[in-house]
Order: structure tokens, then C-alpha cells, then sequence
């Protein structure tokens, strides 16, 4: 146990504490706690941006994903995550910026009523179940890596947890927002710093590249068969598409001080994050050539592992620190945001259509109370989920919001005939569909001949259209039918 090691990972921990005190000195009503005042730069709305999706996944997933099966296999993220935030900011974050809402679950009210609102907001907060777990997981290995094994992942998810918590509760979002700016200065210069090093262990980039070439690894189009490109395509869409309606993208996109800076923000920030994600793919590769025949065993058994084995046993103790420092900085920036999104679109979408007397004070303790409430419940279902990849758990989360929030979010904002009926016939028949896919229920070979998110999401689309466009169509064929039997007496 590396205790120089730990007491710097400690420091920095109390550090980010201490950030987030300093921020809950400045929280004066839910707006603050919400969306830090709608006051922040470009460049923090860029950073923010960028740490939505850079967690554990992009430094402990990716990687072993790309190794595996190339760029083919990581089109879902960063490919897709990316592309989502550009697609936010080009066509989403100026519209929904000039709203003034402090929720996604808002626009749903105002455009479609109080029951799509809360109907779309629970599918929103059970989504971000695997999304936080796979963070709270994440934080538990790197615990139980950095004591050598002296603290069980177990431990050390409720320590990471805790960590996470304190700020995020006592700062809301004016904290995550400052620690994401520190957190990401800190995992660029420490990721980058380590990339140099591991490619000089490596015996230089051109090893890399030729290793890749070897593998095969940079092909990213499928075979030309109809399974594998219905897989492909819905593999990218599940988080390019998926994760537009997410309380934790509005919030990075709508801190910003005005709408031309929520909309660069966004398009800056997911681009950055398609082009960082190949820093921690690079170092993987060099950890391969490094490792050897126990690295490629690593990737297949134990892939989670590989990184922080790879720095711990391979550099000195200067790179350890950075390392490790980027890597709490990826998981704590997005565990954080992520903590209070969901509790935000609780009180906001559902309980003040439960008590709708509350008023500011009251809503502010009650965000506050909903984070401790969600992280135990996350934490919970993080233990039980020990085991499962950090891929799987991200990957899986988007599946409902693409299927269930997306069509009406986009449908809502630039199609005007889109109605309630319509709103809800999209909710019925693309979680409908979706959930015929599950193995559970019988939808097993369904599931090997296409990708029951794409089939949710094109059933999503029919329902809203077919929902807004059927009563309006009956209507007028009615009055066709009358005015024919007026002509006729």
C-alpha cells in the first residue's frame, strides 16, 4: 500500500469537500441549486459539458471495448455520446434556453400536460440508475486498487459515494460546476502527461499504430447485412439520441448566462469529449504492448482492472498520483452531476404536483433530502449489480429515455400539431415495443434479429404522429359525412 499514494488521493478529496462548502455559501433559492443561477461562461458550460460523459466508462470501459472489437464496438460512446451533445447544442439548447425551465420535465407540462410531464420525468430519474451505479462502481475499484485490497470495493463504494454526496448536497449545481471545471483541467494534463509517458514505454506511437493496424481495430462500418447494421445503428442511437432528454445535460446546457453560450457550450464540449475519449483508448494500447500476453488476458477477464494495474506497476510514483487524480476527476464529475439530476426532476415533476403549496425553502430542502435518498438507493443497487461491466450498466441506461422521452421532447419543439393523445400513444407503443424485446417476457429471438431500442423508438415516432394526426382526421371525416347528408335532405 502506497501510502505517499493515498494521503495526495485524500487531499484531493477534501479539497473538492471544501469546493463544494464554499459553493453552498452562495446557494440563495432552487434556481441556484438547480442550474447555478443560469450565470456560467462559456468556458465552464465547456467543461461541464465535456464531464457529462467523461467518467468511469471513457477511462475504464471504452478502451477494453475498442481492444476487443475495434472502433466498431464503441460507436455507442464516445461516438454516439458525443454526437449528442453536439446535437444538443445545435438544435436544442437555444429553444430550451429561452423557455426559462428548470427541468426537462417542464417542457413536457407546458407542451403536453402534467401527466406526460410525470410520466417522462419517472422514466428519466429510473434511467439514471445504471448511469450513477456504474460511477459509484467504478469509485469502489479504485478504492480497493489503491489500499491494495485493505478496503473491499463494497467499502470503498460507500466511501466514493459519500465523497460524491457531501458536495453535491451542501453546493447543487454551482459545485458540481466549479469541481468539474478544477476536476477537468486536472484530467486533461493528467491524462495527457500519462499518454506521453506510456507511449515511451511502449517503444514509441508508431508501435501503437501498428498494433491497431494489426488488430484490425480502426474499422468502424459493419458488414453490409441487414442485422448487423440495424445493431449498429441502434447501438449509436441509444446515447446519441437517448440521452438528449436527460435532467443532466438540460442542467450543464442551461447554467450557461445566455443562449448563444449554451449552445457553443454544448457543441464545444461534445466535440472535445469524441476527441479526448481516444487519450484513455491510446494508453490502453500501450499497456497492451507493455503487459503483454497478462494485459490481453486482462482485457478479457478482468478489463476493469487493466488501467490502474498497468500505471501502479509500470510508472513511477509522480504518474501514479496524476492518474489517479484524472480518474477520480472523471468519475466524481459525472457521479455528481448525475446524483442531482434525477432528485432535481423529482421535486420539480412529481412532488410539487403532490404538494403544490411548497414553497422555495421548501423545495430546496426537499432537492437536498431526494440526493442522500437516491444515492442509498443507487448505492444499494450498485452492490447488487457487483459483477456487471461498467459498459453494460451505461449503455443500458438510455435505453428507456430513447424509447420513451426522446419523440416527444423533439416533436414538441419543431413539429406544432403534436398533441397529448399523440404524446401518450408514443409513450404506450414505444415502451410497448421496447419491452417485447426482453428475453424475460419472451422476446429473446426478437432480440437476436433486431435491436429493441430502434423498434421503441420507430414505434415512438408512428404514435405520436398517428396520436396527434387520427382525431383531427376523424373530426373532418365527420364533418364530411354530415355535410354529405345535409346536401342529401
Amino acid at each position: 500500500m502506497n501510502i505517499t499514494l493515498i494521503s495526495f488521493v485524500v487531499l484531493y478529496l477534501l479539497g473538492t469537500l471544501g469546493l463544494g462548502v464554499w459553493a453552498g455559501t452562495r446557494i440563495k433559492n432552487t434556481t441556484d441549486f438547480a442550474v447555478a443561477g443560469r450565470s456560467l461562461p462559456l468556458i465552464m458550460v465547456v467543461t461541464t459539458t465535456f464531464a457529462t460523459w467523461f467518467g468511469a466508462e471513457t477511462v475504464m470501459g471504452i478502451p477494453a471495448k475498442f481492444i476487443q472489437g475495434g472502433l466498431n464496438a464503441i460507436v455507442e460512446d464516445p461516438f454516439g455520446a458525443g454526437t449528442c451533445l453536439i446535437l444538443v447544442g445545435m438544435f436544442f439548447a437555444a429553444r430550451l434556453y429561452k423557455l426559462n425551465l428548470l427541468t426537462i420535465g417542464d417542457f413536457y407540462r407546458q407542451r403536453f400536460g402534467k401527466g406526460i410531464e410525470v410520466f417522462c420525468s419517472v422514466a428519466i430519474i429510473v434511467s439514471y440508475l445504471g448511469w450513477v451505479a456504474a460511477q459509484i462502481t467504478a469509485l469502489g475499484l479504485v478504492f480497493s486498487v489503491l489500499t491494495n485490497g485493505a478496503m473491499s470495493e463494497t467499502m470503498g463504494m460507500v466511501v466514493g459515494t459519500l465523497a460524491v454526496l457531501i458536495y453535491v448536497v451542501i453546493g447543487g449545481f454551482l459545485a458540481v460546476a466549479w469541481t468539474d471545471f478544477i476536476q477537468m483541467i486536472v484530467l486533461v494534463v493528467g491524462l495527457s502527461v500519462i499518454a506521453f509517458f506510456s507511449a515511451d514505454l511502449a517503444g514509441g506511437a508508431g508501435k501503437v499504430v501498428e498494433m491497431v493496424s494489426s488488430k484490425d481495430l480502426g474499422s468502424f462500418l459493419p458488414p453490409a447485412k441487414f442485422t448487423d447494421v440495424a445493431f449498429f445503428v441502434g447501438s449509436a442511437v441509444t446515447m446519441m439520441l437517448g440521452s438528449i432528454p436527460q435532467q443532466d445535460v438540460f442542467q450543464r446546457v442551461m447554467s450557461a448566462k445566455n443562449a448563444p453560450t449554451a449552445r457553443t457550450g454544448a457543441i464545444i464540449g461534445g466535440a472535445s469529449y469524441i476527441l479526448f475519449a481516444a487519450v484513455p483508448m491510446f494508453i490502453v494500447c500501450c499497456a497492451i504492448i507493455v503487459m503483454g500476453d497478462h494485459g490481453l488476458e486482462m482485457v478479457k477477464n478482468d478489463y476493469q482492472r487493466l488501467l490502474p494495474t498497468f500505471v501502479l506497476t509500470k510508472m513511477p510514483l509522480v504518474m501514479q498520483i496524476l492518474f489517479f487524480g484524472a480518474l477520480l476527476s472523471a468519475i466524481k464529475s459525472t457521479s455528481s452531476a448525475t446524483l442531482l439530476a434525477p432528485s432535481t426532476s423529482f421535486v420539480e415533476n412529481i412532488l410539487k404536483n403532490l404538494r403544490p403549496g411548497m414553497g422555495d425553502k421548501q423545495q430546496l430542502f426537499a432537492m437536498r433530502a431526494t440526493i442522500v435518498i437516491f444515492a442509498g438507493s443507487v448505492l444499494m443497487y450498485a452492490v447488487a449489480m457487483k459483477g456487471t461491466s461498467i459498459y453494460e450498466l451505461v449503455s443500458s441506461a438510455y435505453q428507456v429515455t430513447l424509447v420513451g422521452a426522446f419523440v416527444p421532447l423533439v416533436m414538441g419543439l419543431y413539429w406544432k400539431r403534436a398533441t397529448t393523445q399523440g404524446a401518450i400513444l408514443s409513450l404506450v407503443l414505444g415502451i410497448g415495443t421496447w419491452l417485447l424485446f426482453f428475453p424475460q417476457i419472451g422476446g429473446e429471438e426478437l432480440s437476436k434479429m433486431f435491436p429493441g431500442q430502434l423498434a421503441g423508438l420507430a414505434m415512438a415516432f408512428v404514435g405520436l404522429i398517428a396520436g396527434s394526426l387520427m382525431p383531427q382526421f376523424l373530426q373532418n371525416r365527420q364533418e364530411s359525412v354530415h355535410h354529405v347528408k345535409g346536401l342529401n335532405a
